[in-house]
Order: structure tokens, then C-alpha cells, then sequence
């Protein structure tokens, strides 16, 4: 993706409030983290032309990246969606990764067929540090898929998602990530050059930002 596409994205999410900016009153995370930033790419499924958007915009994303892809994944529960939709544009099977074995019927942790050497490309809607997402890379291999790659509709570029992902031998794309956001949120004039500066601190130090 270029600056422009990326900033295109990242202008799409704001305006459906995907993402919201609150660099004076900090949201909390699940984890606990203080965060001027939350991102609910749910909130895409809501709005038919920038889901089809962004569908098409994932679709083209793998056609070109990972043209050699045979099976498409979603990851429990938010890549599920966009990831069936990305399957049916490009005409390839899909399978879901649960983020743990279901625990009645036939206890699957992956939904759909998989057979052993296919070339999976995995979508999420949103990476952030990468645990979540790899473990689910983790779960295909273990079940024989070759996971070639990764495809979101966001990222945060945390240093330590990077890292991980390089560790585990994942290339990832994203259409958008926050320094194109924040760029835009510049350029637009909704955040000020000392939020900004407040924006980038959180950004290199997620875990003790806030505290």
C-alpha cells in the first residue's frame, strides 16, 4: 500500500468512527493499557459501501502480495467477517481459527477444510502487539497449512508486533497503520502538534503510557 491508499483507508475509518481519537481522555484496553486510540473495525460490517471498500481493497491486497494463495483465514472473532468476504471476491476456500479448541462436538480450534501444504493467507481486522494473530499462524501450521502471510485492515506498528512477526517468518501487509492516521488527523487539523506529540510518546511506549 502507498501513503495515499493508506491515508484513503485511514480517512474511511474516521469517518465511519472505526477509529476514534482521545489523546485528553484516554480509553482503557482489555489489557489494561491506557490508549488515546480505540479501533473497532466491526463497525466497517455496519456500512455496505466502505465494507465492500475494504473488501475489495483486502482482496486486491493478497491477489498481489500472496497471488500463490489456496485457502483464505479468518481470525476469531472480528477477521471472521472480512476474511469470508475477501474468500467469496477471490473465489478461494475459507476457514476460521477459533482462539481456543471448541469445547463440545469434535473440538475443532480450525472451522472449514484445510488440507496439508496449502498456502494460507491469514486475515485479521486489526494487529496491535501480534499475540493473538500468530497464535493463530501457529494453529494453521500445526495443522499442516503453510502460512504464507497476513493481511489486516489495521495496524498500530508497535515495535514489538514487528519483531514477533519477523521471529515467527510472517510477512504482514495492512491497508492502513496509525502513522498514516495520524498524518491525515494532522493534516486535517483535528489534532493539534502537541497531541501529536502525545499520539507518538503512546505509540513508543504503549505499556507504560499513562501511568
Amino acid at each position: 500500500m502507498n501513503k495515499v491508499s493508506e491515508k484513503q483507508v485511514a480517512e474511511k475509518l474516521l469517518q465511519i468512527q472505526a477509529v476514534k481519537l482521545s489523546p485528553a481522555q484516554p480509553f482503557t484496553w482489555a489489557s489494561g493499557w491506557k490508549s488515546p486510540i480505540y479501533c473497532d473495525n466491526r463497525t466497517v460490517l455496519s456500512f455496505p459501501y466502505i465494507r465492500d471498500y475494504i473488501k475489495s481493497e483486502l482482496a486486491n491486497l493478497i491477489f498481489e502480495a500472496y497471488p500463490e494463495a489456496a485457502v483464505i483465514a479468518g481470525v476469531a472473532t472480528a477477521g471472521i467477517p472480512h476474511g469470508a468476504m475477501v474468500a467469496d471476491q477471490l473465489k478461494l476456500p475459507f476457514i476460521y481459527v477459533r482462539s481456543k479448541p471448541k469445547e463440545h462436538g469434535m473440538g475443532n480450534r480450525i472451522e472449514g477444510v484445510l488440507q496439508p501444504g496449502q498456502p494460507v493467507v491469514v486475515v485479521e481486522d486489526l494487529i496491535s502487539t501480534g499475540k493473538s494473530s500468530l497464535e493463530a499462524v501457529q494453529a494453521i501450521r500445526e495443522a499442516g497449512g503453510e502460512v504464507i502471510g497476513m493481511v489486516s485492515i489495521f495496524n498500530y506498528g508497535f515495535d514489538v508486533a514487528v519483531k514477533a512477526f519477523e521471529a515467527a517468518g510472517v510477512p504482514f501487509r495492512s491497508l492502513s497503520n496509525y502513522s498514516a492516521l495520524i498524518e491525515l488527523a494532522v493534516e486535517k487539523g483535528t489534532v493539534s502538534p502537541e497531541q501529536q506529540e502525545t499520539l507518538n510518546a503512546w505509540r513508543a511506549a504503549p505499556d507504560v503510557w499513562g501511568k
